[in-house]
């Protein structure tokens, strides 16, 4: 399960849904089943530019920096019954990883073993910010990689979120092309990795000049960094 759709997992329990399957069909479309009844797809939503033969994300020169983190939380082994996603977003240029590694990991050290959490930043520094979201249930480990947004990322927040989904729509809809009569219901989560943050008349727009293409029963945008935060179009 990749970072994406972890994080929608956690959504959709977090929507009151507990009867949630991982790929029933194996590796093939749905991503979920909820209720042995809605098919649900998940795509990260991220910034794209065409490299003159495909497609590409531009946040994929952040991948090794992602890599770094999740092996920094995966090395604070334990828990204490409860779980906590960890975000993480940066500029560029992003500061030298050998001199914040060691302030993260004392940052992640004294959060878990503090007396007194809550949602919020527990690391900043120029270029870099690591916040922590508590889970819905208990997971194996305390912390999970959650998201990470870069901030450096540029456009016009509606026209740029407008384009971009419009592409992960169709693309998620050809892809599930071969296998849409087996599920009446079918849902696209996409998680915004575009590094915007949406305030309500963002929101507004996005449902005026999207809408629901024909092949999809409901698409859900939804910040990783925050769960509570999501747009239906």
């Amino acid at each position: 399960m990749d970072p994406s759709e972890t994080t929608v997992k956690e959504f959709l329990f977090r929507m009151g849904f507990s009867n949630v399957v991982y790929e029933p069909d194996g590796n093939l479309p749905p991503d979920f089943l909820i209720s042995g009844e809605i098919a649900v797809e998940v795509r990260r939503l991220n910034q794209n530019h065409y490299d003159g033969s495909k497609m590409r994300g531009l946040e994929t020169v952040a991948i090794p920096l992602w890599q770094k983190m999740k092996r920094l939380i995966e090395s604070i082994a334990g828990t204490d019954g409860n779980s906590w996603f960890v975000f993480f977003e940066f500029r560029r240029p992003e500061p030298p990883w050998k001199s914040i590694k060691p302030e993260i990991c004392k940052s992640l050290l004294e959060f878990k073993n503090s007396t007194d959490k809550r949602n919020g930043i527990i690391y900043s520094t120029q270029n870099f910010q690591v916040d922590v979201i508590e889970a819905s249930r208990p997971h194996e480990t305390f912390f999970l990689l959650g998201g990470m947004i870069d901030n450096q990322s540029g456009g016009c927040v509606v026209p740029e979120l407008i384009s971009n989904i419009q592409y992960c729509v169709s693309e998620k809809l050809s892809k599930i092309g071969p296998y849409r009569n087996k599920y009446k219901t079918w849902w696209l989560v996409l998680t915004n990795y575009t590094g915007f943050s949406l305030d309500e008349d963002d929101r507004e727009q996005l449902q005026q000049h999207l809408q629901l293409p024909v092949g999809w029963d409901r698409i859900l945008l939804i910040n990783p960094s925050d769960l509570r935060e999501w747009v239906e179009f």
